[in-house]
């Protein structure tokens, strides 16, 4: 797809719905996916690490949710403008100033373990937050590669990367790490992450999606706020902040909720890997469920099912398998309702447009669960994993009702 030929999504729909992807096409989705496994061994640490590294160089127990709550900021904010530099300069160079930065915070996050400095571990979240934000548009350049009926399928091509660094992290971490009594092994764990975002750069750079829209090609970008009220696209956005803010609330305060219930710190991995299994894993069979049932039914199903994970969690927190099948509940309900919620926003904007919004939606979501994640732990530490489950729950199960009950169905793409 280019500009030249393509200049409006609606002449790109012209396409032959069945066409596979070409080769040149092929190879650029496997390079987004690998940047995406990249990306998510890094998240995965921040994670699972982040509020204890918090604690150890602030002292401070009741607000362990404000490190993953920086993270999930930065990461919003810097959606929308990545975003914008994306339609306008092409993928790499965006996605390769993603992994710098996620490089620059890992190790300022080491340095403040070792250096017992907090500005300079609050720094680092920051930045592994604009890493984030940044690389997971991956998908919306996935979305420019295919034609409309495949775009569930490269949009779950692409996130189902992460999944491979939902398994690495464990096994790098994991022995790093140790019971996380000793703070030079989370500063060694974050060393280990910028080696994750290393990777990632090479992947970037590698790409050749760095040919943006010639000029006088290019539509005239439409303002935020007229993209944001075009028709169709509140749902989508509605289910993109709905499935971001009840997901990171169950996974960045599950780790702490783990602990406080008498389990060692490195037993915190294992769950947060079957989440990121749930999340990631199915993202093939996911595109092909969205294309068969239609996004907003895979919305709706996402999203409950994503609400009732949380809602397990009350019962499943004292048992680590069953605190992890919890959490693997939740990021695949999340799978379900992210990607038919991305394919809806692609097919609802002209090329030039998509990560604009895309990262709009992020924006939102992000942001939301940074709040969230910030009175949830201070919930956490006064009344106990019902809040949190509870407070997870209640934004996707709103969501769920409001699409089911007020918006038109989308029909599920012709194969």
């Amino acid at each position: 797809m280019t500009a030249g030929t393509a200049p409006t999504y609606r002449a790109s729909t012209m396409a032959a719905p069945s066409a596979p992807p070409a080769p040149e096409a092929r190879r650029e989705l496997l390079l987004l996916a690998a940047g995406m496994a990249a990306l998510y061994g890094m998240v995965e640490l921040v994670f699972a690490v982040a509020g204890l590294t918090f604690e150890a160089v602030g002292g401070s127990t009741s607000l362990s949710g404000v490190a993953p709550a920086i993270f999930l900021a930065c990461s919003a904010l810097a959606a929308l403008p990545a975003g914008r530099a994306m339609d306008r300069r092409g993928p790499r160079p965006v996605l390769a100033t993603g992994f710098c930065a996620g490089i620059a915070g890992c190790l300022l996050a080491a340095a403040g373990v070792h250096g017992d400095s907090l500005p300079a571990a609050l720094l680092g979240f920051a930045l592994t937050g604009v890493a984030s934000g940044t690389v997971l548009l991956s998908r919306a350049a996935a979305a420019e590669l295919v034609v409309p009926a495949r775009r569930p399928r490269a949009i779950g091509q692409v996130l189902f990367g992460a999944v491979f660094g939902a398994l690495l992290g464990p096994l790098v971490f994991g022995p790093l790490l140790g019971n996380g009594d000793d703070s030079s092994a989370l500063g060694l764990a974050w060393v280990g992450g910028a080696g994750f975002m290393l990777a990632g750069l090479v992947l970037a750079w590698r790409l050749r999606l760095d040919r943006a829209p010639a000029a006088n090609d290019r539509p005239a970008a439409r303002p935020l706020r007229a993209l944001s009220a075009l028709p169709g696209i509140g749902a989508p956005l509605l289910a993109v902040l709905a499935s971001w803010a009840g997901m990171v609330t169950a996974m960045s305060l599950t780790g702490s909720a783990l602990i406080a219930h008498g389990h060692e710190h490195n037993a915190v991995f294992p769950v947060l890997a079957a989440h990121f299994v749930g999340m990631f894993a199915f993202f093939i069979a996911v595109g092909r469920v969205v294309e068969r049932i239609g996004r907003e039914r895979a919305i709706a199903g996402g999203l409950l099912v994503m609400a009732a994970s949380c809602l397990s969690l009350t019962v499943s927190i004292e048992q680590i398998h069953l605190a992890a099948l919890s959490l693997f509940g939740v990021g695949l309900g999340w799978s379900l309702s992210f990607v038919a919620a991305t394919a809806e926003i692609a097919g609802r904007v002209a090329p030039g447009e998509r990560a604009t919004v895309i990262g709009l939606a992020d924006l939102l979501g992000a942001m939301s669960g940074a709040v969230l994640v910030v009175a949830g732990g201070v919930a956490l530490d006064a009344i106990g994993i019902a809040s949190v489950a509870v407070g997870a729950a209640a934004l996707p199960i709103v969501a769920a009702l409001w699409i089911m009950r007020g918006l038109p169905a989308s029909a599920p793409a012709s194969p």
